[in-house]
């Protein structure tokens, strides 16, 4: 793996092969606070191939307030590598103003000043207008989804994703991957994509588990610029385990390393002349393929909603992140000449609500889906006194705030509430709407249940989380962020092997330690076992935030993590 030390100096002695990044000049305008859509959108156009990424939207087709991740570990060799870097360490190393609408867009401190001052993000007008904007000047910019697209809202649930398919086609889309989709079931999943879906759905490592065969278009190869470009899917990897088997049965999944280089080998003898992955990996699992698979030039990863303002070159693949809930799209100028990539251009466009004007066309679209369930998504549940926020390794304030209801309202000693990376933030002294408590829990699987458990099956799921999020092989990291637990604390040493990682478990409202033997009332939610039973989570979450009226969420210190 490159540093960026490296890089910088590779790019310096060989800037024709690996071309640069327009983070530079836009940076010091966003430092002077003196942002202009044309700003944002300047770009030098170059090469012959333009390329147009967005992922892990999460069915936010409004502005919205996000907080990026306080804690972002890397375990092993990318220990404070990219994207593994957070507050001034981010800051520091891309040369962010401090206070800049940089700092508010890439990074969480001060966060909830500075989005008072810099605006919401992301949204599906403000999106159109960057994309046609690109498109007036490069017709046939290729627009690419990276997935997690047709969930995480009030109104993607109640409409199955025809929303988010609707927005999308719109868009002009000309291919997508997926994770989260497969949530709405396979018999929609099929119904989407034979009768509704204008653009491929590409997955490559996807098979027919009774035939092991593949179940999907593997790639779809474009003639851009002159050029022949294939766009190769890779979905979600993990589905099983992280989402629930019973919802897509009859289909496998998987890294597939090995697939994934035939896959190459089977473009480039096409006549592919350059190979882009479109990717719901995950950054470091990315990382890893591409270092082992020769033949790819771009990576636009997914999954981790990591936004990068540069790209991670490995070898002589680009890795592109482009953050997540609408808040950025990443434009790439490829110049492909002679059946290979000769340099590569980048900016990761933020998508500032107060800055790009909203298109029309998209306005009364979008207007259109949220207008049957306005009522509903405006409604005011409560208040809150805290910033609630969900992004990071460990406990965010949305689900201390779920946790908080669990344990209340189901009656438990300890609450569970899953890493999911989705969720838009509110701000201290705003209202609760529905639409905010949808955004952070709207699923098809959200039955809020009460067990009991041992100490020693805490100890376990907690072990197996962790494994999965801190195994030294990003091939063995299969979910999210770190289980968020309520009422019980514990130590977490992630440079230890599984089952030693988690210590000092302590029950909360005693102080006592967690005795393996004993038997707990645990509440949670989005279990991936079938015919679980209980009400939805949002339901239990309603009733708390209206019993209190307003929700002030204390700072969680209840987990002590240590990196080394």
């Amino acid at each position: 793996m490159i540093s960026r030390r490296d890089f910088l100096q590779a790019a310096m002695a060989a800037s024709a092969i690996y071309g640069g990044s327009a983070f530079g000049n836009w940076s010091r305008l966003a430092a002077q606070q003196a942002m202009t859509q044309d700003d944002l959108l300047s770009f030098d156009s170059s090469g012959n191939v333009t390329l147009i990424h967005i992922t892990d939207i999460h069915a936010q087709l409004v502005p919205v307030w996000f907080r990026e991740p306080e804690i972002n570990l890397g375990v092993g060799a990318v220990q404070g590598e990219p994207p593994h870097l957070t507050g001034q360490d981010f800051l520091r190393r891309y040369g962010i103003e401090a206070n800049s609408p940089l700092q508010y867009a890439l990074s969480y401190p001060d966060f909830a000043a500075l989005a008072r001052s810099y605006g919401r993000m992301g949204g599906a007008d403000r999106i159109a207008t960057v994309v046609k904007a690109i498109r007036a000047e490069r017709p046939d910019a290729l627009l690419l989804d990276g997935g997690d697209t047709w969930q995480g809202s009030l109104t993607a649930l109640r409409t199955e994703g025809r929303d988010m398919v609707d927005v999308f086609n719109a868009l002009g889309t000309d291919a997508m991957t997926s994770h989260w989709e497969f949530t709405l079931g396979i018999d929609r999943v099929t119904e989407i994509v034979e009768n509704e879906l204008g653009h491929p759905f590409l997955g490559a490592n996807i098979f027919d588990a009774e035939w092991d065969e593949p179940a999907y278009e593997p790639y779809k190869m474009f003639e851009r610029g002159g050029a022949q470009i294939a766009v190769i899917g890779q979905a979600f990897p993990y589905m099983p385990i992280a989402n629930p088997g019973y919802m897509f049965p009859g289909l496998s999944f998987g890294v597939r390393e090995e697939r994934m280089a035939e896959v190459v080998t089977e473009a480039r003898a096409a006549g592919a002349e350059a190979v882009v992955v479109l990717s719901h990996n995950g950054f470091d699992v990315d990382r890893k393929m591409a270092a082992n698979v020769p033949g790819i030039d771009v990576i636009l990863t997914g999954h981790t909603h990591d936004a990068l303002p540069e790209p991670v070159l490995v070898g002589r693949t680009h890795l592109i992140a482009s953050g997540s809930h609408g808040k950025f799209v990443s434009r790439l100028d490829l110049d492909v000449q002679g059946g290979e990539v000769k340099s590569v251009a980048h900016k990761l466009i933020p998508i500032f609500a107060d800055v790009i004007a909203p298109d029309p066309e998209m306005t009364a679209l979008v207007e259109g889906h949220r207008a049957p369930f306005q009522a509903e998504l405006s409604e005011v549940l409560g208040q809150t006194e805290s910033l609630l926020y969900r992004r990071g390794n460990f406990n965010g304030t949305w689900d201390d705030l779920i946790c908080q209801a669990l344990l209340e309202e189901r009656e438990a000693d300890i609450a569970l509430s899953p890493g999911f990376r989705w969720g838009a933030s509110v701000l201290p002294g705003q209202d609760i709407t529905r639409e905010d408590l949808m955004n952070a829990t709207a699923m098809s699987y959200p039955e809020a249940y009460r067990t009991e458990m041992t100490g020693e099956m805490l100890h376990t799921i907690m072990e197996d989380v962790a494994d999965n999020l801190f195994h030294p092989d990003p091939y063995y990291q299969q979910g999210g962020d770190m289980v968020r637990v309520g009422g019980m604390g514990y130590r977490i040493d992630i440079t230890r092997p599984q089952g030693s990682r988690i210590t000092e478990m302590t029950l909360l409202k005693t102080g006592e330690a967690i005795d393996p033997a004993r038997t707990y009332v645990v509440a949670g939610w989005a279990s991936v076992n079938p015919e679980v039973e209980g009400p939805p989570i949002w339901d239990v979450v309603e009733s708390h935030i209206k019993r209190q009226g307003t929700v002030s969420v204390s700072p969680n210190d209840s987990v002590r993590v240590v990196t080394g």
